[in-house]
């Protein structure tokens, strides 16, 4: 992937989260950066149940000052399997157990997915495209492009964080948002393929790299008020203690950097398929990466048609400090 070329005008963003602590920290940093201009964000059941994650979606808008955001309710369980969560890394209201105010906005009446479809119209009508960056589990996303394709023309990218090419996190081989729901990565991929999509997949592979310190998180949370230095700060400092740890990743907050500074993510395109059947590693994402130069005959399934911007490598340092500039207000100062 290139960086494209600056442009006065902000790109149009749209998130999917299952909030999360690192779903919160990605939502203050697009709700605030000025080269985004974040349209709506539809909620699906993942770290925690699909209510908490839309109660904490506002909440994380609201610390930012953008309650002007849409936020719509989606799916509360994956197309087949029983939901999980991921409470015990996110706490038990599924940002951090830290007693925040409750929200003062109300979610949008649409099911996420229409507003999803809604959304991607007018940016088809307006002529500016969005980006999707699906964070969660891919529920809400596979239902869009199979129930409503024409959303393809309002869609000109999605950067999603999922996957792994090496090892999991869910499982040995399975990371969590694809493990959670199989089948619907599997459906957003290939919906994806078909529709004529671009798609990059922040793995973790790159997840673990922007980190905040102890002392960073402490200076975003003195500055108080509420906003969304503190919450952000809070936030990290919740997964240092939890994890008894000096620095933290700022996580799904990565695949948005992405979105903003393409030129510290490096992404090689390779075949990508979803194991769906395997005992010990279904939901594991297949990254292909040999070079097919060889006599592959004896390969049965041959190369996936599912091809895919997969990062392999990224510049931390510059995301963790794009992530800390932005919510401190110094994002585009020169």
């Amino acid at each position: 992937m290139t960086s494209p070329a600056h442009t006065s005008r902000p790109v149009p963003i749209v998130l999917d989260v299952d909030t999360g602590v690192d779903d919160a920290c990605a939502l203050l940093l697009a709700a605030l950066h000025p080269d985004l201009d974040l349209r709506a964000v539809s909620c699906v059941g993942g770290n925690a149940p699909v209510d908490d994650v839309v109660r904490n979606t506002l909440v994380a808008l609201q610390a930012a000052g953008r309650t002007d955001v849409p936020v719509a309710r989606g799916a509360s369980r994956p197309l087949l399997e029983h939901p999980v969560d991921a409470r015990h890394v996110h706490g038990d209201d599924g940002m951090g157990d830290l007693g925040w105010p409750a929200p003062e906005a109300r979610p949008d009446p649409r099911h996420a997915v229409e507003l999803l479809r809604d959304v991607c119209r007018e940016a088809a009508a307006e002529g500016r495209a969005v980006t999707l960056v699906p964070l969660a589990p891919l529920t809400n996303i596979a239902l869009l492009l199979r129930t409503y394709p024409e959303a393809a023309e309002g869609i000109s990218e999605i950067v999603f964080m999922a996957g792994a090419a090496d090892v999991g996190n869910a499982t040995a081989s399975a990371e969590f948002n694809v493990f959670h729901d199989p089948e619907a990565a599997a459906i957003a991929l290939d919906a994806a393929a078909d529709l004529g999509i671009p798609v990059t997949m922040y793995g973790l592979e790159v997840f673990y790299k922007p980190v905040v310190t102890r002392e960073e998180a402490a200076e975003l949370v003195a500055v108080g008020g509420r906003g969304a230095a503190e919450l952000g700060g809070l936030l990290l400092q919740f997964q240092h203690e939890r994890f008894q740890r000096d620095a933290s990743t700022i996580g799904d907050a990565g695949a948005v950097c992405a979105v903003i500074d393409r030129a510290s993510l490096a992404t090689t395109m390779l075949p990508v398929r979803v194991e769906l059947a395997g005992t010990w590693s279904r939901g594991r994402t297949i990254v292909d990466r040999r070079d097919w130069s060889g006599d592959m005959k004896h390969d049965p399934h041959g190369e996936a048609p599912v091809r895919v911007h997969v990062a392999l490598g990224v510049d931390g340092d510059a995301y963790s400090r794009l992530w800390r500039e932005t919510l401190l207000g110094a994002a585009g100062e020169s």
